[in-house]
């Protein structure tokens, strides 16, 4: 019988000397480092005495050790001689209980992954600032990083399917041996269209089936820093509007550099939605803790 590994921070083998928040049945986004992490100290055991030592010697020496726990305690609280009051750490596990006695979530510090105008990818260590009118989904079929226009629309294919005018997703290149950004590139445009207006998870037509593919872009570009590559394309779909499909490829700014795929996809026919879009998605990506150009609070607007 399998048994499922209980909430709490583990380490995170992606990202050395952090911790990552498994929830139970997934990994979150919030991370810390692991020094923050507090030791539980152990309960204090009585000691033992000779065959001679009597039921009230041990019955003060446990009191005594309940005092000084409870001047401890006390102090942790209260503050020292400045006054002030002091947050009393927790164990690195443990949850607070309500009033209810309910066991809540843990509540991370604010940070880039709590700014709706930034969207964090710790895997890949970038973050990509959020366009005026879009959101970040919790929860996503493929558990890529994403952001997407807010409200969705019945797809137009047979597939009873919702669908986003927009949509943004950011994953690690897996699967391939290909290193080489443009390659990899030209090798994802395909799975980008057809992810986007082909077939969705259970192979329904979304937009009635792709019709025809047409190259607008393919070349070099900057990235965070480093040298990737870009391939655009548009999209006739045998449903709806269609749109326009981009896979942009560059080197991880954290680790080994491992290549990171971004996806757009844009409907066509959209006011909202430019090609030139894309262009400020693409300049507005950062590594993570480098706001130069953008940063928490930055928005990017069509």
């Amino acid at each position: 019988m399998t048994h499922a590994t209980p909430p709490g921070w583990y380490p995170d083998v992606n990202m050395p000397g952090t911790e990552r928040w498994w929830d139970g049945t997934a990994w979150t986004g919030h991370t810390r480092s692991a020094a923050a992490a507090q030791p539980v100290a152990p309960a204090p055991q009585p000691v033992r005495r000779g065959a001679g030592t009597t039921t009230r010697t041990v019955a003060m020496t446990v009191a005594g050790l309940l005092v000084v726990a409870a001047a401890v305690t006390g102090f942790l609280v209260l503050g020292g001689d400045d006054g002030g009051t002091r947050p009393v750490s927790t164990p690195s596990t443990g949850a607070q209980p309500t009033a209810t006695g309910s066991a809540p979530g843990p509540t991370p510090a604010e940070g880039p992954e709590d700014d709706p105008t930034v969207l964090v990818d710790q895997l890949d260590g970038v973050t990509l600032q959020v366009p005026e009118g879009w959101e970040k989904p919790e929860n996503t079929l493929d558990d890529a990083s994403t952001m997407r226009t807010a409200g969705s629309y019945t797809c137009p294919g047979d597939s009873g399917s919702f669908c986003y005018h927009g949509t943004v997703t950011v994953r690690t290149a897996g699967g391939t041996d290909l290193t080489d950004m443009k390659a990899l590139a030209e090798a994802d445009i395909g799975t980008a269209a057809d992810r986007a207006y082909g077939k969705n998870t259970v192979g329904d037509l979304i937009h009635g089936g792709i019709r025809s593919q047409k190259d607008l872009a393919s070349k070099p570009v900057t990235v965070a820093g480093r040298t990737g590559y870009l391939v655009r394309r548009q999209v006739t779909t045998g449903k709806g509007p269609g749109g326009y499909v981009q896979s942009l490829v560059f080197p991880s700014a954290v680790g080994s550099e491992t290549p990171v795929i971004v996806r757009f996809a844009f409907d066509a026919g959209q006011d909202a939605l430019p090609l030139s879009l894309m262009d400020s998605i693409t300049r507005g990506i950062r590594p993570i803790g480098d706001a130069t150009g953008g940063g928490v609070g930055s928005t990017v607007a069509p």
